[in-house]
C-alpha cells in the first residue's frame, strides 16, 4: 500500500502542479527578499538633546546602473527618508506620535560637470519643511556620501513622547519613482534595476545628552 501511494503521488499531475507552484512562490519570495535588501540602514542612534529627539544613521546602498545612467542624462533623482515614532498599545494598533521626512534631490549639471544635492527636512507636526543643504560636488560618490550619512536629524520634540508605554522607531529609505518624468516612471516601476530601498524598526532607546 505504501509503495502504491508513493508511486501514485509521484505520477499524479496535480501533485506535480503543486510542486511547481511551491517552487514559483519560493522563487518569488527570494526575489522579494533580494529587492528589499537593495539598501541597508545601520548604526542607528537616537539622542535627546534638550527638547529635541535626534536620529543618526548610516544608509548603505549602491546605485543601480539604470539609475546612474539616467542621472548622467540629466534626470534628477529623489530619495526620501522617513522616520515614524509609534507607541505600542496592547489593546489596539500602535499609536503614531511623530513623523518626519527628509527629501534628497541629486542632479548632474553637464555644463559645470558638477553634482548638485538639495536636502530638505522637517517635522510634519509643525507643518513645515526647511532647507538643510544646497551644495555642489565634483563627483557622484562625494554627493552620495552625504546622502548616506544621517547625523543628528531632528525627528520629533521630546514632548511628543508619552511617559508611559514603549515607543518604537521605524526608518524607511527609498528612491521616489513618482518624481521621475512620466516616461521613466512607466519603464522603472516594478523593475529591480530601479529598486533602492530599506526599512527597519527598533525599540526607541534614548541617549540623554545636554
Amino acid at each position: 500500500m505504501t509503495a502504491f501511494s508513493t508511486h501514485f503521488f509521484k505520477n499524479n499531475p496535480l501533485d506535480r502542479m503543486v510542486r511547481v507552484l511551491v517552487a514559483a512562490v519560493f522563487l518569488s519570495l527570494s526575489h522579494l527578499a533580494l529587492a528589499q535588501s537593495s539598501a541597508e540602514l545601520s548604526q542607528i542612534r537616537v539622542e535627546r538633546v534638550e527638547d529635541e529627539i535626534l536620529v543618526s544613521a548610516q544608509i548603505g546602498f549602491e546605485l543601480p546602473s539604470a539609475v546612474e545612467d539616467a542621472l548622467l542624462k540629466g534626470i534628477p533623482m529623489y530619495f526620501v527618508l522617513q522616520a515614524d515614532i509609534t507607541k505600542e498599545r496592547w489593546y489596539w494598533y500602535d499609536k503614531r506620535v511623530a513623523t518626519a521626512e527628509r527629501y534628497m534631490r541629486i542632479a548632474y549639471q553637464p555644463l559645470t560637470r558638477k553634482w548638485r544635492l538639495n536636502v530638505t527636512a522637517g517635522v510634519d507636526r509643525a507643518g513645515s519643511t526647511g532647507l538643510v543643504l544646497n551644495q555642489s560636488f565634483d563627483t557622484l560618490p562625494q554627493a552620495l556620501a552625504v546622502i548616506k550619512r544621517i547625523f543628528r536629524w531632528r525627528v520629533a520634540d521630546a514632548g511628543d513622547l508619552d511617559g508611559g508605554g514603549r515607543n518604537k522607531l521605524e526608518l524607511r529609505f527609498r528612491l521616489d519613482l513618482s518624481q521621475l518624468p512620466r516616461p521613466f516612471q512607466i519603464g522603472a516601476i516594478g523593475q529591480s534595476d530601479w529598486d533602492v530601498g530599506a526599512s527597519v524598526a527598533t525599540p526607541l532607546v534614548l541617549e540623554i545628552n545636554k
